[in-house]
């Protein structure tokens, strides 16, 4: 399994991160790292990850640079660098794939109230909005859109992602539900980031990721019924 860990000055809790994945479920973490200037990739580098340096910015492009670099893996975990969400809970996160229940799983920090009330309010209600929207056009029974995921490599491949930035993580949703692969919804846990956010930090962040993501999501809902109506004529 590998662990792909995007990151930009995150310093202060890479160590924790990377302290925290257990050993005996990964065989190589990766840290694609975004011009850091505050020694991210070396600290990284110290403790094992394996560091790819991506200069381009962008949370997807990170991702897909991170996928594009691991080693054959058959599950792929992609995870924050800020300490949000807790590596430790990595079994939770597979344990639905290693079933064969799922080929992706989402860790949601919204089923627990003591997580959900520790999310920023208005990064609680954007994804809760997504969420809904999501399963009302798709039909995916999800409650948030965390960046704490695992998913099969084949079907992460196959699925040919491309967004390159926050949009990334929807769109490994709704292409996963229109290719007809198993999308299931774990709890995980949520604490406050070390750090400042570099999306929900900010007032034009916030408004600019929920905008984006929301109209993502209708978007490729009405492109994927285009092309099921040309397909059928």
């Amino acid at each position: 399994m590998s662990v792909i860990i995007p990151t930009h000055n995150e310093a202060q809790a890479i160590e924790r991160v990377l302290a925290d994945i257990p050993s005996d479920l990964t065989t190589e973490v990766i840290v694609v790292d975004s011009n850091s200037n505050d020694g991210t990739p070396e600290i990284a580098a110290r403790l094992g990850a394996r560091v790819v340096q991506e200069p381009l910015r962008g949370y997807g492009r990170a991702c897909l640079t991170g996928l594009a670099m691991a080693d054959s893996p058959d599950v792929v975990v992609f995870l924050d660098g800020d300490y949000s969400d807790r590596p430790s809970e990595l079994p939770i996160l597979l344990a639905p794939i290693i079933e064969g229940r799922a080929d992706i799983t989402l860790g949601s920090r919204l089923q627990d109230r003591r997580s959900a009330e520790t999310l920023p309010w208005q990064q609680a209600f954007g994804n809760r909005l997504a969420a809904r929207l999501i399963r009302l056009l798709y039909g995916v029974k999800i409650t948030d859109l965390g960046p704490f995921r695992a998913g099969r490599a084949d079907v992460l491949r196959a699925l040919a992602l491309e967004e390159t930035t926050y949009g990334w993580a929807v769109e490994m949703i709704l292409k996963g539900a229109v290719a007809g692969f198993c999308v299931v919804e774990v709890p995980v846990s949520y604490y406050p980031r070390i750090g400042k956010s570099k999306i929900s930090g900010t007032l034009k962040g916030t408004v600019g990721a929920a905008w984006f993501i929301l109209s993502l999501i209708v978007r490729y809902y009405f492109r994927h019924r285009r092309a099921g109506r040309a397909r059928s004529a």
